[in-house]
């Protein structure tokens, strides 16, 4: 098979890549705002106190998608993925002519370009499938990160235990691997945490760093963590660097880790092996 048949065969799932991706914008927006309620309901239950007046249904499916500004509820045809922006929109609403983002067909081509990518680097088989699995997690963990600071259990949990189940088979490591990769990827962080209270008496990341770099360790082995670890900071480093250069980020304002694990995990993803024998190779 030639490049170019192969590039042919990534098409379907660029498309389904960007319908992805309009999922997921719903996913990053809604998700915290289900917490945030959620949190409430639980605070009013342990006060033993009930709402005066009951919140409506909202979920991942409900209400329907509406503009933030007019709250005219948002149609179908005003939906599709990239074409609904730039080609029917022009990027404003159709009622009130207030402009949209330029972040949600963002989203939607990162999500069909690595969607796209990570078929044709896997090709057609059960592990390419895990690894677009875990590529919309991260990518979903790391706007959510960004806007919040939140790393919802709802996601790095069920991504630990899928992580665990698809290397039943060793579809990236052996189950051996996973389980220990799974609980040192916790305890690192977890003992960094404490280290860093203890001697500054401030928290410098929060749990949620912990479970997602449990979730790597679980899908890529024990034998990956050094390299995400570093491969975090590095990425870590040069953002920040660049964000108080150009964006003029104070020292003091705080910075999410979880998107930096993130782009750590899909790079040992994709090249993590050949990183870690590129590694080796020079020690040795």
């Amino acid at each position: 098979m030639t490049g170019l048949d192969s590039a042919w065969i990534a098409v379907p799932y660029l498309l389904l890549g960007l319908c992805i991706g309009s999922f997921l914008n719903v996913v990053i927006f809604r998700l915290p705002k289900m917490m945030e309620n959620e949190w409430q309901s639980q605070l009013l239950e342990f006060k033993g106190e009930t709402p005066s007046h009951p919140n409506p249904p909202y979920n991942l499916a409900t209400p329907r998608s509406r503009c933030p500004s007019c709250t005219r509820t948002i149609g179908w045809q005003d939906n599709i993925p990239l074409l609904s922006y730039f080609l029917i929109l022009r990027g404003k609403c159709r009622h009130c002519g207030t402009r949209i983002s330029l972040r949600y067909p963002l989203i939607e081509a990162l999500t069909g370009i690595a969607t796209a990518f990570t078929v044709w680097h896997f090709g057609p088989t059960q592990q390419a499938v895990a690894a677009v699995l875990l590529l919309w997690a991260l990518l979903t963990l790391t706007f959510i990160d960004l806007d919040t600071q939140l790393l919802p259990d709802s996601i790095t949990l069920p991504l630990l235990w899928l992580g665990l189940l698809f290397n039943l088979e060793a579809s990236f490591t052996d189950l051996h691997s996973a389980v220990i990769g799974a609980m040192a990827g916790y305890l690192v962080l977890w003992s960094v945490f404490w280290l860093f209270k203890l001697a500054t008496g401030k928290e410098g990341m929060g749990y949620g760093d912990f479970k997602l770099l449990a979730a790597l360790g679980a899908w890529l082995g024990w034998q990956m963590l050094p390299a995400i670890i570093l491969l975090s900071s590095v990425v870590g480093a040069v953002i920040g660097i660049l964000l108080m250069i150009f964006a003029r980020h104070g020292r003091n304002v705080p910075i999410p880790f979880g998107p930096y694990l993130a782009i750590a995990g899909l790079i040992a993803l994709f090249w993590g092996r050949t990183l870690n024998e590129s590694y080796l190779g020079l020690i040795y």
